[in-house]
């Protein structure tokens, strides 16, 4: 636990807690009494009412929307089942800006349902909510399908011999199984639309405010810290809370799982309906996952004189307005190389920390299992500026360093990588250690031998998972990242955030050179995955 202890120390709770100090001790004196004061005000208890309600519905919708896909994805062996794998995780890396500006051009004013039925669902909360299904989709799909593509069906099997129906077969083997890889995707998905900020800003305008959109307005437009520390005090608290109650629950459900390789478990659909069921998800997919995508691609080439080219040249060349020190094209260099380094430091800390969870050495660990996850709920915007009040000075200045971003590009990453790995690593079976030990083999090659070929496939999907969420990292990433060396979400921002027809047209560009940056680097994880993972069990 030593390195990710350190890791979390320095790189999250200084910067955070140097913040609220500022906040709420300006001048050296404590003043409390804000905490009360923001609190009662009745426009900050709406924003959090709706916070909340909003996280609720987000997460209920995309389970309900997600988890038969999850099950086609693991069960289930078609054709193109690992581009779409790809494709459906790409919507996960986009800055959620541009998933908001998607979503408005396919339901707002003279979008896709306006100009086709007359329907516009700006003017409420569905397009909120649909915005977020199509941005968690992927954490289901990879979270609950990747433990269930391992689960050995012969026990679900086993319980049919024995005169169960395939219902309660399901229910009372394969559904506790499920249970805690379930968990941990209704808590990611909760926790990002908790924090919700871009698709908020985009598909709220002033109606609907969450707590994370709050914290940018009260810091960046209002210059109101106080107010700001409070807010984030308030977030940190309910995260927390949330987390601890979940880290609770999933013990009491854990058990030791039988896992098999899953090219054992993926078969072709039989019978009516499951090939219905394939249909269902396909069909899902392409109206809420590939449409939002094809609008942009199809932004990206229609140029003022028809479509063409023209958008993606410009990218290659400096604008006369300097708003880019270098030419917008090079952030796709930048963030890789940012995402690269990024992951290799999100899947040593989050390796370590999972492989100490899985030992269960008291309070202090398992308390530690919720605070890893605390980066998915405080505001992108806090650590953003605590990041460049903290490190400023020796021996931790890092300001003028590259190495700034992918330290917070990975603090995202690291629960994605612990959350990924620990089911997997606490469903092996302590028996099989202990035989390995018997054997004489060392704790080093017991691990080796015994955990790493049950969690290699899982280490592959984390390692994915960090890549992905750090190309499409923002909140922290605009603040930190230098104006000679953006990435491609911060470029987006830019060029979204100047007015006239290139600019947009060169943000669409850009944002589909970023989806196929990103479906092209999971294609590649599934290939490698699967050529791996073939033939070792």
């Amino acid at each position: 636990m030593a390195l990710p202890v350190a890791f979390f120390a320095v790189f999250f709770a200084w910067p955070v807690v140097s913040i609220v100090d500022r906040g709420l001790r300006p001048g050296g004196d404590w003043r409390f009494g804000r905490i009360g004061e923001t609190l009662s005000r009745p426009d900050i208890l709406d924003v959090l009412g709706f916070t909340a309600w909003q996280a609720l519905a987000s997460t209920g919708l995309t389970l309900l929307v997600a988890l038969p896909g999850a099950y086609v994805f693991a069960r289930f062996d078609f054709p193109g089942k690992s581009v779409l794998r790809a494709v459906v995780t790409v919507p996960f890396v986009l800055p959620t800006v541009l998933v908001g500006t998607a979503f408005l051009a396919l339901v707002g004013r003279n979008g896709l349902t306006d100009e086709l039925w007359g329907l516009r669902l700006d003017t409420g909360v569905w397009a909120i909510l649909l915005a977020h299904v199509f941005f968690n989709y992927a954490v289901v799909v990879r979270t609950v399908g990747g433990l269930w593509a391992q689960l050995d069906p012969r026990q679900e099997e086993a319980a049919r011999v024995l005169g169960a129906s395939r219902l309660t077969a399901w229910r009372t083997v394969t559904l506790p199984a499920l249970v805690p890889a379930v968990s941990a995707a209704a808590l990611m998905v909760f926790l990002f639309t908790f924090t919700s900020f871009g698709v908020v800003q985009i598909l709220g305008g002033d109606a609907y405010t969450t707590l994370e959109a709050e914290i940018y307005r009260q810091t960046a437009r209002l210059l109101d810290l106080p107010t700001a520390a409070v807010l984030t005090l308030v977030q940190f608290a309910a995260v927390g809370t949330i987390l601890g109650l979940h880290a609770w629950t999933v013990r009491r459900r854990e058990t030791a799982l039988r896992l098999v390789p899953p090219e054992r478990t993926a078969r072709r659909p039989r019978g009516a309906g499951q090939w219905a069921l394939l249909g269902g998800v396909l069909l899902s997919v392409a109206l809420l996952i590939l449409l939002p995508l094809g609008v942009l691609v199809e932004r990206s080439f229609a140029g003022p004189g028809g479509y063409g080219l023209g958008y993606y040249r410009a990218l290659g060349s400096l604008d006369e307005s300097g708003t880019f020190l270098v030419p917008p094209l090079e952030a796709i260099g930048n963030s890789l190389r940012y995402a690269l380094a990024a992951t290799a430091i999100a899947v040593v800390i989050g390796g370590l920390a999972a492989a100490a969870l899985t030992r269960r050495a008291g309070r202090l660990v398992r308390g530690f299992d919720a605070l890893l996850m605390l980066p998915l709920g405080v505001s992108a915007v806090t650590v953003g500026f605590g990041f460049l009040i903290t490190l400023d000075e020796p021996p931790l200045d890092l300001r003028a360093s590259w190495i700034l971003v992918p330290l917070a590009q990975a603090l995202v990453g690291v629960p994605f990588v612990v959350r990924t790995m620990l089911p997997v690593l606490r469903a092996v079976d302590e028996r099989l250690r202990e035989a390995a030990a018997v054997l004489g083999a060392s704790p080093w090659r017991a691990w080796r031998e015994v955990d790493l070929p049950l969690v290699r496939r899982a280490l592959l999907v984390a390692a994915g998972f960090a890549f992905a969420v750090s190309l499409g990292e923002f909140g922290a990433t605009v603040f930190i990242a230098r104006p000679d060396s953006p990435t491609l979400p911060v470029a987006v921002a830019r060029l979204l955030g100047r007015p006239g027809e290139l600019n947009y047209g060169q943000a669409m560009a850009l944002s589909t050179i970023l989806m196929v940056v990103c479906a092209v680097s999971l294609l590649l994880l599934e290939r490698l995955r699967t050529d791996r993972t073939s033939g070792e069990f």
